[in-house]
């Protein structure tokens, strides 16, 4: 005679030993001493007697429990293992939520990070998966479409978020080329949607690049009355024309303030190559201000809430905006358009020198070993030359040429 609900839930667990009830056909209920019911299936396959877990009682009740062995038993006539046939769906289980997009979304992340990307280059990064994790997170990415990824990058178009939807296009790229690398899948689908989205105008960001607007421009920003560490950021900038979150996310332990050297690491670098910045003599001034305010072992410019977080990326264009600037007049990012163009027009200094200080990529390996050794003693003369015309700018001075 069968088992009942009333019959397990009637049965009282002894002290001594477990209990089991069957159910026929090799279905047990067993009892623990501690009063946990566990279902069980016995079985013999290739002359061997073999038991199957089939989970806890009243989890897996027993119309469920009857079905599983009903289940096993269709195995066993097809002469497959029950025990090892639930080892195989577990392991394809497990190798297909490894090959999901979000699993290797994930991956790649994590690869970034041991590559020591920076933590806004990661949050953007995951930022603009998110736009498409609600479609494919949990799909095989070797089951992806073309189709499928043109029909989410619409959704963001549709939006009005058309440079979105190309970054989304080239990030879900990325993610399919790792799939491809890690053998989870072997097509890109991103690859044949190049052009299929709404062109996008590039926007240069707003520089100035006339010595007496500039000159206005500087003067402005030794007046700033806010915060002394903005003022001096802005100052940098100008002087240093890096990237401003290169500045933003500076450590004290990169200076060298007595050799005038900056070392910018390569993790933080967009071009993942360490940086060296010759420091002019107006430059070490002000950071050793700036020692007075933030020095110690963290960042130069620690957020107003944290020391542990740099100052945000808002600030800068924000004390811009205070200073009277419209966003198509200044921003932090414009003082390297301003150094590059005036640098390049005075004629003085070599174009690769140029680039070089600026760290733009160079496609020629063998050219940026070049630009790094060749142009050093240039790019210390050109920092301290175009520090010097700052100061000419900034104090009004008659400008005829910026030739040196």
């Amino acid at each position: 005679m069968g088992l009942s609900d009333t019959t397990i839930r009637a049965a009282k667990p002894s002290k001594q030993k477990t209990i089991k009830l069957s159910d026929g056909g090799g279905l047990q209920l067993w009892i623990q001493p501690t009063g946990s019911r566990l279902w069980n299936l016995a079985y013999r396959f290739d002359g061997r007697q073999k038991k199957l877990a089939l989970g806890p009682y009243p989890t897996i009740g027993l119309k469920t429990a009857r079905a599983l062995r009903e289940e096993a038993k269709q195995l066993l006539v097809a002469g497959i293992d029950p025990g090892q046939q639930r080892k195989v769906d577990k392991a394809n289980k497990a190798a297909l939520q490894a090959n999901t997009f979000d699993a290797v979304a994930d991956d790649l992340i994590a690869k970034k990070e041991r590559e020591g990307r920076t933590k806004a280059t990661l949050g953007k990064k995951r930022w603009i998966l998110d736009f498409a994790r609600p479609s494919f997170g949990s799909r095989p990415v070797a089951e992806i479409t073309a189709p499928e990824v043109l029909a989410v990058l619409r959704t963001v178009e549709a939006r009005g978020r058309h440079e979105t939807a190309h970054r989304l296009r080239a990030t879900i790229g990325e993610v399919f080329r790792f799939a491809i690398a890690t053998g989870r899948a072997n097509v890109d689908p991103t690859y044949p949607l190049r052009g299929a989205l709404t062109a996008v105008t590039v926007k240069h960001r707003p520089a100035i690049t006339d010595p007496v607007s500039f000159g206005a421009l500087l003067r402005s920003i030794a007046g700033y009355d806010g915060a002394p560490e903005t003022r001096i950021a802005l100052q940098l900038l100008a002087l240093t024309f890096v990237r401003p979150g290169e500045l933003r996310n500076a450590s004290w332990s990169e200076f060298d303030l007595d050799a005038a050297l900056w070392i910018i690491p390569a993790g933080r670098m967009k071009m993942r190559k360490p940086h060296r910045v010759p420091l002019a003599s107006q430059a070490v001034s002000l950071l050793r201000d700036l020692n007075a305010l933030t020095g110690g072992d963290g960042y130069l410019f620690p957020s107003a809430r944290s020391a542990e977080r740099a100052m945000s990326e808002n600030t800068l264009n924000a004390a811009l905006r205070r200073l009277g600037y419209a966003q198509g007049e200044a921003t932090a990012h414009g003082f390297r358009a301003t150094a590059s163009t005036m640098l390049n027009e005075c004629g003085t200094w070599n174009p690769d020198a140029i680039e070089a200080q600026l760290a733009h990529v160079e496609a020629d390996e063998v050219r940026r070993a070049y630009q790094r050794a060749a142009f050093w003693d240039e790019r210390i003369k050109m920092m301290s030359w175009w520090a010097d015309r700052c100061d000419e700018m900034r104090q009004g001075a008659k400008i005829i040429s910026l030739r040196a």
